[in-house]
């Protein structure tokens, strides 16, 4: 349940109604009533705006700023502790006891400031931390779940209906790298023969296959600026004829493809990375 405790401007505004009921016997809705934060060159912590009620009180606008001001320290000496009038401005100093009382009230409160959601909230999904399968778990995806979650805690307390999700990216490009790196240059290599932990050992292809992947660039870097392309072309072309990326690339279309061979290698190596991390999750 939401809980709703009067605050300074509320109370300020109520007591400023009742002045210029007082003072000058009309009745004026609250929203007449304009507080704004003061000015740093003045004393004080909220600012009335007094023109509104010029008409009202017949007198200029620092003698009707003086008369409300009076009133408020008089009649309200919990909420107002001091004034001074700027011309049409009436900066108010909140009284120490009324700050006291508001945080008082907050902290007596479990529920301050918290929207349950409703039947016609937004639904807000948030997902985190989506951890690769090519690479060790590590303090970034702590960090990450420690964000995600407080974010969505954040926005339930907001009223709004919450899903948490947490996509495992285990396919796409980036995983047919450490697949293709490790049918190349892993001679069958397990977690079992090299005694690495699974994650450990796909993030190693994955940082094999950036390697060997960026020595032919280079390679074709310098023939196609021999070819007479500049630097910056040159290195364009390179990464998009890389044999070791199109050859990823076509990893990947068989992955898509369902073509079994590859689908038993994928399910295989992310098998190795999901054995290690539900070991150190539990």
């Amino acid at each position: 349940m939401y809980v709703h405790i009067m605050n300074i401007e509320e109370k300020l505004t109520t007591s400023i109604i009742s002045a210029i009921k007082t003072l000058y016997g009309q009745d004026v809705p609250g929203k007449m009533v304009q507080l704004q934060k003061t000015k740093k060159e003045f004393e004080g912590h909220l600012t009335l705006v007094v023109f509104p009620f010029l008409k009202m009180s017949k007198k200029g606008p620092e003698q009707t700023a003086q008369e409300i001001g009076g009133y408020l320290k008089e009649h309200a000496p919990e909420l107002v502790s001091a004034y001074n009038a700027v011309k049409g401005f009436l900066n108010l100093t909140i009284a120490s006891d009324c700050w006291i009382e508001l945080l008082n009230s907050i902290q007596a409160a479990p529920e301050y400031g918290i929207e349950k959601a409703t039947e016609n909230s937004p639904l807000v999904m948030i997902e985190y931390s989506s951890p690769n399968t090519n690479k060790p778990l590590h303090l970034g995806h702590v960090r990450n779940n420690l964000l995600g979650n407080a974010l969505a805690n954040v926005m339930a307390a907001n009223g709004n209906k919450v899903v948490k999700t947490n996509i495992v990216n285990d396919r796409g490009i980036h995983i047919c790298k450490s697949m293709l790196a490790w049918l190349k240059y892993g001679n069958g290599e397990t977690p079992e023969s090299s005694g690495k932990k699974g994650d450990h050992l796909i993030g190693d292809y994955y940082v094999a296959f950036d390697k060997h992947y960026k020595a032919e660039v280079k390679e074709l870097t310098v023939q196609y600026q021999a070819e007479g392309l500049n630097e910056e072309e040159a290195k364009a072309k390179a990464e998009a004829n890389s044999p070791l990326m199109l050859e990823a690339r076509e990893m990947l279309r068989k992955w898509e493809a369902n073509d079994p061979e590859i689908r038993a290698l994928w399910k295989k190596m992310n098998d190795w990375v999901y054995a290690d991390s539900m070991k150190r999750i539990r």
